[in-house]
């Protein structure tokens, strides 16, 4: 008798990688797809208990005139200053924790073959054990370094200083269960994302 075919896996990529080109395919085929950034705009969105506790940490200068979190303002704050992020993830980080994973329980209560969990941060966070089997989508460090002067405008240098920010693509393709490979074109990824499909689902193409 086989194993039964993982019904939950966890998606992740370095910058430029195209995880998210990854993701749409997966959800293209039929996947329900839980994004870890969607959920960590909507746990802070207005209104939200969330929003209300940054603003009492952080000031009402964070926020807006209609009300909206100023992200820009918010960074300013908390960048090169440890404690202060510190402050802003103990305030997110449980929120964004508790809202994925009552998306992740609701879609696998539907009908959809696959769910991803879909976060670039599952591996620095420490939770890629919590979404096994991981994926993780890979290009070599020239592929993205191209991508992000393509894509971004960004100058060789400042390429390479977000390359040099992140967390080595090769550690984490070395937690993976299954990666793609996505060093060439989007044709070659449609093909990639067809051999994950079958072997997570069992049924070439869709």
């Amino acid at each position: 008798m086989s194993a039964a075919r993982p019904r939950l896996i966890g998606l992740t990529g370095g910058i430029a990688c195209g995880k998210s080109a990854v993701s749409a395919r997966l959800a293209a085929r039929g996947a329900a797809v839980v994004d870890a950034d969607e959920v960590a705009r909507a746990v802070v969105a207005p209104g939200s208990a969330g929003l209300a506790a940054v603003a009492a940490r952080f000031g009402a200068g964070v926020l807006r005139p209609d009300g909206s979190l100023d992200r820009a303002a918010l960074g300013a704050l908390v960048f090169g200053d440890p404690a202060a992020r510190a402050a802003l993830e103990g305030i997110t980080h449980p929120l964004i924790a508790a809202e994925s994973a009552r998306r992740v329980a609701e879609a696998l209560a539907g009908p959809a073959p696959l769910v991803v969990y879909d976060a670039a941060l599952l591996v620095e966070s420490g939770r890629a054990e919590q979404f096994r089997p991981l994926v993780v989508v890979w290009a070599s460090p020239e592929v993205q370094r191209a991508r992000l002067v393509a894509r971004d405008g960004l100058s060789a240098e400042q390429a390479e200083g977000r390359l040099r920010a992140q967390l080595s693509p090769e550690r984490k393709r070395a937690l993976a269960d299954f990666v793609v490979e996505n060093d060439g074109d989007l044709a070659a990824l449609d093909e990639e994302v067809g051999r994950l499909w079958g072997r997570l689902v069992g049924a070439e193409g869709g």
